[in-house]
């Protein structure tokens, strides 16, 4: 559904997307807007295009993928008919120099200049898929729920040593209730999470297919499905490692004097502590990882640098037996 042919776009409208503002800016009317990141903003933004005569049937919003902060704005966009093109973000910063938390309207101001610049190929992007966003919001409240978890144990172990509390103790007793009543919670979210998946044959699929790996288990699945798309919003492994701060990619800025590798300040925190948990599980159950891991401590490298490896190993593996549609097999299940 390539809309740019039937479509001749003369508005670029750029936006820098972050979790309570958006900074909007129009190319050729070179005017800005910050807007609160929700309906009431979007009203704003309404009357916005009215003031400057933008007429929205020929125009196109670009923004980045972020991960979730963005899909109240494509709700928003689908609703009133209005083309919008989402894409990964590094590619336009990698274009334009872009830099993060300095200027968010000279970054809105760049998308908006890039996507007139890459007018001809930009195209319009699919509706969102509503089985991600549910998917997401309960992904976040599970991780809430674990985050509390933890804050309840702490609490518990926190008094038992510096008091030297019984079990009938008001604190050990209240947090141990909540820590069920959570775990309880836990179960509920998850299984919720689990039918979504069902419910979509190519989700579940993939759902399968990657749970093949050993190390990757149903929640580093889950968000592995809702942060690629169901692995249509990045094409390759190495891009959705990036987005995960698991490679180190150059420092390019010239300036630096070793020349060190940085991880990306833009990364996905939460998949990867997530993915941690993944290559820890694989460094203890999986034969070949083992042996992976061994020759690299062989090499002197640091652990942090093999767990990175071993993530990085994990993110190829999901991507091949999702490209290929065969469940994963263990090399040493092959030679045996």
């Amino acid at each position: 559904s390539n809309k740019t042919m039937t479509k001749k776009w003369i508005y670029f409208i750029g936006i820098d997307v972050s979790k309570k503002t958006l900074d909007v800016y129009a190319y050729e009317q070179t005017q800005h807007i910050k807007i609160e990141n929700g309906s009431k903003g979007f009203k704003a933004l309404e009357k916005w295009f009215k003031e400057h005569n933008i007429d929205v049937s020929k125009a196109v919003v670009t923004f980045e993928f972020t991960g979730g902060y963005e899909f109240k704005l494509m709700q928003y966009l689908e609703s009133k008919s209005i083309d919008y093109c989402r894409l990964p973000g590094l590619e336009i910063k990698n274009s334009m120099g872009m830099v993060r938390g300095k200027a968010d309207k000279v970054d809105a101001k760049r998308i908006a200049k890039y996507s007139y610049q890459k007018k001809e190929e930009l195209k319009a992007s699919n509706p969102i898929n509503t089985a991600i966003v549910e998917l997401k919001s309960l992904m976040n409240y599970r991780k809430k729920l674990v985050r509390e978890n933890a804050g309840y144990k702490s609490s518990i172990s926190e008094r038992v040593e510096m008091f030297n509390v019984k079990k009938t103790d008001l604190i050990v007793k209240s947090s141990t209730k909540k820590i069920r009543e959570n775990e309880k919670l836990i179960k509920i979210v998850e299984a919720k999470m689990f039918e979504i998946i069902k419910a979509d044959a190519d989700m579940l699929l993939n759902y399968n297919l990657i749970t093949s790996i050993k190390g990757i288990g149903k929640v580093n699945a889950i968000i592995t499905i809702v942060f690629t798309e169901n692995f249509t919003k990045f094409n390759d492994a190495r891009k959705y490692a990036v987005y995960c701060g698991v490679i180190p990619f150059e420092n390019s800025s010239g300036t630096s004097l070793n020349g060190r590798k940085k991880v990306s300040h833009l990364a996905n925190k939460n998949i990867k502590q997530e993915l941690n948990q993944a290559a820890k599980a694989a460094m203890t159950y999986d034969e070949e990882t083992i042996l992976y891991a061994e020759r690299l401590k062989g090499k002197g490298k640091h652990y942090k640098v093999i767990l990175n490896n071993i993530k990085f190993k994990l993110i190829l593996r999901m991507f091949a037996v999702v490209h290929k549609k065969e469940m994963y097999v263990d090399m040493y299940k092959k030679t045996a």
